[in-house]
């Protein structure tokens, strides 16, 4: 099966998004260098996923709404459905999902979630535009998952947050958030990458003062990911794997604590009756 893809470009960089999932999965200088990573199964076969109902992994995978369940997967179903690419240029392409039959049985809001992508420059902008076109209040998230190609050493990269600030995380226990935190040590705002910083999975930030984060390579400045709209942030990878996932998020895993209902998740979002929410994160090439 052919999946259909879209390229944009300007003078520096293009993006090339697939409609399933509207996912980015190539971000390349003129020079032709990548810098998403290629999506090998053998660690991980995506590139950017999008997070949407949900981000991360409910209790029982399962929430219910005026007390009746529904069930939705890990990070949602948005990433594993067929976007329909609506507006096009050079620079710019805008991918929508709208509810369906298929959705309504996992998630009861009638929505669209449009993928809006602008080359500027040396920067990728990633837009979210959420849209509840239903009669009644709807909860949601929404989180990018962008992996970002290393392709020296692991430990030849750091991460220089934007602000001097005490990095407090938290730990998955079955793949729900727990009580246990943890704090990273920084010099001058850096953290040395390691795979023994991701043994117990994500580092799970729910707030942050910076609104952004540098990935350094040999020490000089790489990719710069501004997430100012996305109060949380999941940094992850896998062992041995050589990618850096730089995740802004609206939301987050459910904790062990959580009622079930969807209304009452921590850091869910509520949209009211016919609303329209936007977020957006950029990636830049240093």
């Amino acid at each position: 099966m052919n999946t259909l893809n879209t390229t944009i470009s300007n003078s520096i960089l293009s993006a090339s998004i697939k409609h399933s999932g509207a996912e980015l999965f190539s971000l390349k200088d003129n020079k032709n260098k990548e810098y998403i990573w290629e999506g090998n199964p053998d660690f991980w076969g995506k590139h950017s996923p999008i997070l949407f109902p949900i981000v991360g992994t409910l209790k029982n995978n399962t929430y219910t709404i005026n007390g009746k369940e529904y069930q939705l997967p890990r990070h949602g179903f948005a990433r594993d459905m067929e976007f329909q690419l609506i507006e096009k240029t050079e620079n710019s392409a805008v991918f929508s999902l709208h509810s369906s039959d298929e959705t309504l049985v996992k998630y009861p809001f009638e929505f669209e979630l449009q993928l809006i992508y602008t080359l500027t420059e040396n920067s990728l902008n990633i837009e979210y535009k959420v849209i509840n076109n239903g009669n009644t209040k709807m909860p949601f998230s929404i989180g990018a998952h962008p992996a970002i190609a290393l392709s020296e050493n692991f430990e030849n990269y750091a991460l220089e947050f934007e602000k001097q600030e005490s990095l407090k995380y938290y730990l998955l226990e079955n793949d729900l958030i727990s009580n246990k935190t943890k704090t990273l040590e920084t010099t001058h705002n850096l953290i040395p990458l390691s795979y023994e910083l991701f043994e117990n999975d994500a580092l799970i930030f729910k707030t942050l003062e910076s609104n952004s984060l540098t990935i350094l390579e040999n020490s000089k400045p790489y990719i710069k990911v501004d997430f100012e709209d996305f109060p949380s942030l999941g940094i992850w990878t896998k062992e041995n794997a050589p990618f850096i996932c730089i995740e802004p998020w609206l939301g987050y895993s459910d904790t062990a604590e959580n009622s079930g209902d969807l209304f009452e998740k921590e850091g869910i979002l509520v949209l009211n009756a016919n609303q329209t929410f936007n977020s957006k994160f950029s990636i830049k090439i240093l």
